[in-house]
């Protein structure tokens, strides 16, 4: 508990002396909150270009915003919500791109040329993310936030949704577990349909 509270100590501590200028404190910032934009961007299927390109403007905003913030002890939480605008926005606008002629083949994985392995890997996505789409919110946020490479600490975690440190680890064991279960269920209906045909 104490090491909690150190944590958030230091984490007003420096939005307050990177919003001063203190070019050190927002080093410090980036480095411990990095991975938390980097999830909350790649959580919404975005290339690594686009995750790239919302998660340097999420920081941006903060810096713009830094002085001004009346919580400095829920930068996390501003941070993930900053970033999960702007994945979306980033989202439909590359779902207004349509592509034509020669540029569709770009989008095809060359790699790829199995196609009974597409149609698996097509029926076993469909699974997962309906499966997703079943979990309640408080379930698919903490998943999306744990999603990352490299996962963010639980303490950043704890930050960015408000809840306790304590209580992340089982309910992420719950909530994979409803996950687990529910895709099962998922995927035996899928394979009750008729297979596609090529």
């Amino acid at each position: 508990m104490l090491h909690a509270e150190a944590l958030v100590d230091d984490v007003v501590t420096d939005v307050l002396a990177a919003a001063s200028g203190d070019s050190q404190a927002w080093d410090r910032l980036v480095e411990r909150f990095s991975s938390l934009v980097w999830a909350v961007a790649r959580s919404h299927r975005l290339n690594d270009a686009d995750a790239a390109d919302v998660s340097q403007t999420t920081w941006l905003r903060l810096a713009e915003h830094l002085h001004r913030l009346r919580q400095p002890e829920r930068v996390a939480g501003w941070l993930a919500t900053t970033a999960r605008n702007e994945a979306l926005r980033t989202a439909r606008r590359a779902a207004r791109m349509v592509p034509v002629d020669d540029d569709f083949d770009l989008l095809v994985d060359q790699e790829v040329h199995d196609v009974d392995r597409r149609i698996l890997d097509y029926e076993r996505d469909a699974a997962l993310w309906i499966a997703f789409r079943a979990l309640a919110p408080p379930c698919q946020r903490l998943l999306r936030t744990l999603m990352a490479d490299p996962a963010p600490s639980y303490a950043e975690v704890s930050a960015a949704l408000g809840m306790p440190v304590g209580s992340i680890g089982p309910r992420r064991a719950r909530c994979l577990e409803r996950l687990r279960s529910i895709t099962e269920g998922t995927a035996a209906s899928l394979e009750s349909e008729p297979r596609m045909t090529v």
